[in-house]
């Protein structure tokens, strides 16, 4: 039988609901509230599975059976009004096995793999939103590498200059370190600070498929 993908789902008080595959990070998506977020969650797993097969886990995540919610928390306001989940899954709270973690670094050097081959091979100018909104793609670029650098990898100790974000080989140099640390707290079994390390890969991982995601959908390439 097939092994269930546990779901955790968080609901805001107003707009939306996060459903989070917290074994695959990166896999987490959000729907209105009223809406089924699972389902929403599940039209994603084609995507993520060019995810996964990029990491090297594609076979394992091919024979991955029905999404399962194991958990319901309550969101914060992030949740209501960009769609991020802001809790901590429970069993992102225990230590991971090394086969755990080997599987979830993959995941988010996959991830920003993706978004960096997404951001080169899309249109420069994006499909607006319906009120002619949206932003532009150098930005978006921009945003999704700074935000990491600016809050996510001080987290376990990284600190480097935000215009790293603007540079590709300083870049690529940042997120081994990043990557090395986060391996070290978990050799040391030391939090991301305030946060589970299991939810700052999660976090990271999210952020930069939902931004690679976006771009291609905006994307206006001819006949793509």
């Amino acid at each position: 039988m097939a092994e269930a993908v546990r779901v955790m789902l968080e609901t805001g008080r107003k707009k939306r609901v996060v459903a989070s595959a917290f074994d695959w990070p990166g896999w987490d998506r959000s729907a209105k509230l009223g809406e089924d977020a699972v389902e929403v969650l599940e039209t994603y797993r084609d995507r993520f599975a060019r995810v996964a097969e990029r990491a090297g886990y594609g076979a394992e995540f091919a024979r991955l059976g029905e999404l399962d919610v194991v958990e319901q928390v309550e969101g914060i306001g992030m949740t209501d009004y960009y769609g991020v989940s802001g809790r901590t899954a429970s069993a992102e709270l225990d230590p991971m096995t090394d086969a755990d973690f080997e599987r979830k670094v993959a995941l988010l050097r996959a991830s920003w793999s993706i978004f960096d081959d997404t951001a080169e091979r899309v249109s420069d100018e994006l499909r607006k939103g319906p009120r002619g909104g949206g932003r532009e793609k150098e930005r978006i670029i921009r945003h999704a590498n700074g935000a990491e650098i600016d809050e996510f990898a001080k987290k376990v100790g990284v600190k480097v200059p935000l215009e790293t974000r603007d540079d590709p080989e300083a870049l690529a140099i940042y997120r081994e370190e990043f990557a090395a640390a986060i391996r070290d707290h978990h050799d040391r079994g030391a939090p991301a600070r305030s946060w589970a390390l299991q939810f700052l890969i999660r976090r990271c991982a999210w952020h930069m498929l939902d931004h690679a995601w976006e771009l291609e959908d905006r994307d206006l390439t001819p006949d793509r």
